[in-house]
């Protein structure tokens, strides 16, 4: 009877909605059901394989309506894996119960994302141009028609809020919000690092555009993203990159030495240049701080390939240790970056072995959208707190000397101390870093993305019936109805930052269920996780498949500093006593320099 209700109403809104020109804009189809406008009159949905049928595509087959029933909610199953600890420490230990979940988890979320993929920002149909121009990013919705009555389709105001205005009421931060799940500024530098040798926009061409070739995980940041860049980084001898040694320890070459194009402003001295392979990572010291220890790891693993095969030279010791580091990095995302993320008592496992029995593809592309939620500026604080020193934003920015003076054993502890604010619940973005939030806005509305609750829906999670389910409280949600006029025109990335968080959670609900599925499908469909490259020959023998497969943060760390080595964790120690030396520091430096102003034009993403 609901689902005769809703295909009547749907019905209906697309009828109102043809004598405005398109009938589609009302999104009548449902269940990701692909509507196909006939005429400015009529329409037709598509409902093939969807496990729907009807007009709209909202009446269930049998085994799709059991399906349905029975499957929980993904609250429900977020709450069931993040308590119970006693129970999952039990199928932890059971490895073809923990390898069944594993797999489940895989399948369950990269089945939620189309490959191959199915549209950019300037095609909203199949075409061979969305397929195979890997210069634009894919799309997990196609763009809003330009004919449709409103910019979010038929429903919502004529014009959309002001970026400027709306990022000020609904995203600026008051007052400093920690993450209740414990997040470390070791984490935030990572996801930083991590995401841009994939999260790359060709700003000249336009925000659906990128520069990154691979769309994964290549380790472009590292190794730079073309030939001559990566020659430009390499050493040609022994398989290892260009180094120097500063005080007995191994950092990055300076631009001077490896010839390579960084991004820094003129007052930044020659010696504190540093280049490595993401052309924009001088920008803060978390960044060249990951860069060094993937450096030395780099060099390290080729001696170790080295003394095992000898008769190697320098072109295969550094291919097989390029492909060494891909590994490393896939386990240490999954098993401790994901990990953390997600708040579960399992225990995630990196294992390609589970999914070669499976339905799944061995490819990957980056979508718009992915690129655009993972703006977690929320996470950076007021103030950087090293040692016994605090460093402003003004202090911090395109200063390699915080790398080199403290030292990476002292960054690693310092980040992993100091705790990260909370991305969802809203009012937590830093004024320095305010400018980004308004550009992804901004590049949102060229792209025409459809709103939070339509990729709701296309991501298996029921729709927000109003601003104040959306947001868990009033006042936001009294803004947000005065901006938008209906919840179904919240734009996507606003919506993402103000949406209430889980209990306890760094995220709400859509930031994970939809931002999982890109990540997991990115990682496991990388080609090292294929039958024919996940094999001990790939890296080089046992030696280099032990490296793969027993990686982790602290071993990365470890392996990589001098001395004794200090925790290195995306879990700070203590959130109370850590989180209120934070809290007691200003809240917002409003005075302080934007740092993304400088390169604004090349690096809106970082």
């Amino acid at each position: 009877m609901n689902n005769l209700i809703s295909a009547v109403l749907l019905a209906a809104v697309a009828f109102l909605v043809c004598e405005a020109g398109n009938p589609c804009c009302s999104e009548p189809c449902q269940n990701r059901g692909v509507c196909t406008a006939l005429g400015s009159d009529d329409y037709e949905c598509d409902c093939t394989r969807t496990g729907f049928y009807g007009q709209n595509c909202t009446t269930p087959e049998f085994l799709t309506w059991i399906k349905v029933t029975l499957k929980p909610s993904p609250n429900t199953v977020h709450y069931l894996l993040t308590h119970f600890k006693g129970f999952w420490n039990i199928v932890n230990n059971i490895s073809f119960l923990r390898d069944f979940i594993m797999r489940y988890v895989l399948t369950s979320r990269s089945h939620f994302i189309d490959s191959p993929p199915t549209y950019n920002s300037d095609y909203g149909y199949k075409s061979w141009e969305a397929y195979s121009n890997l210069s634009y990013y894919t799309r997990a919705l196609p763009p809003v028609s330009d004919d449709c009555p409103t910019p979010m389709g038929v429903v919502g105001k004529n014009e959309l809020p002001d970026a400027k205005l709306l990022a000020e009421k609904l995203l600026l931060r008051r007052q400093f919000i920690p993450d209740p799940q414990g997040t470390s500024l070791m984490f935030g530098f990572f996801a930083q690092h991590f995401t841009h040798q994939f999260f790359k926009s060709d700003l000249k061409k336009g925000p659906a555009f990128t520069l990154a070739k691979g769309h994964g995980v290549d380790l472009s940041h590292i190794y730079g993203d073309n030939l001559e860049r990566q020659h430009k980084l390499r050493l040609f001898k022994e398989g290892k990159l260009k180094y120097q040694m500063l005080d007995s320890e191994m950092y990055p070459p300076t631009v001077k030495d490896a010839g390579v194009e960084m991004h820094y402003p003129p007052h930044v001295p020659e010696a504190d240049r540093f280049a490595v392979g993401h052309e924009a990572f001088g920008l803060v010291p978390g960044l060249m701080m990951y860069a060094t220890i993937w450096l030395r790891e780099h060099n390290r693993v080729c001696d170790v390939l080295k003394e095992v095969h000898p008769d190697w030279d320098d072109e295969r010791l550094f291919q097989t240790t390029r492909l060494i580091l891909i590994g490393e990095t896939i386990k240490i995302v999954i098993e401790d970056y994901v990990q953390h993320l997600s708040g579960y008592h399992f225990k995630l496992k990196f294992d390609p072995e589970l999914l070669f029995n499976q339905r799944f593809q061995y490819q990957n592309r980056i979508a718009s959208e992915f690129n655009t939620l993972y703006h977690w500026h929320p996470l950076m604080p007021d103030s950087f707190h090293i040692e016994a020193r605090e460093y402003s934003y003004k202090e911090f920015v395109f200063n390699n000397t915080v790398v080199t003076e403290h030292g990476i054993n002292n960054l690693v502890e310092s980040f992993s101390k100091q705790i990260a604010g909370r991305v969802a619940g809203g009012r937590n973005v830093p004024g320095p870093v305010m400018y980004v939030s308004i550009k992804s806005i901004e590049h949102s509305r060229q792209m025409r993305y459809q709103s939070l609750n339509a990729y709701r829906k296309r991501f298996s999670m029921k729709p927000y019936t109003s601003f104040t389910d959306l947001t868990g409280e009033t006042e936001m949600a009294a803004i947000l109805e005065e901006l938008y006029g209906h919840v179904d025109a919240v734009e996507l990335y606003p919506g993402l930052l103000v949406e209430k968080p889980r209990q306890n959670a760094i995220f709400g609900e859509t930031m994970v269920e939809m931002g999982a599925p890109f990540s997991l499908k990115g990682l496991m469909g990388n080609p090292i996780c294929s039958p024919e490259y996940w094999k001990p020959s790939t890296f080089g023998g046992k030696v280099g498949f032990d490296i793969v497969n027993s990686a982790s943060l602290q071993k990365l760390v470890c392996n990589n500093v001098r001395g004794p080595c200090p925790v290195a964790s995306f879990h700070v120690p203590d959130v109370k006593d850590t989180g209120s030396m934070i809290i007691n520091s200003s809240t917002s430096h409003s005075g302080d320099i934007n740092p993304t102003v400088i390169l604004k034009k090349r690096t809106t993403e970082l």
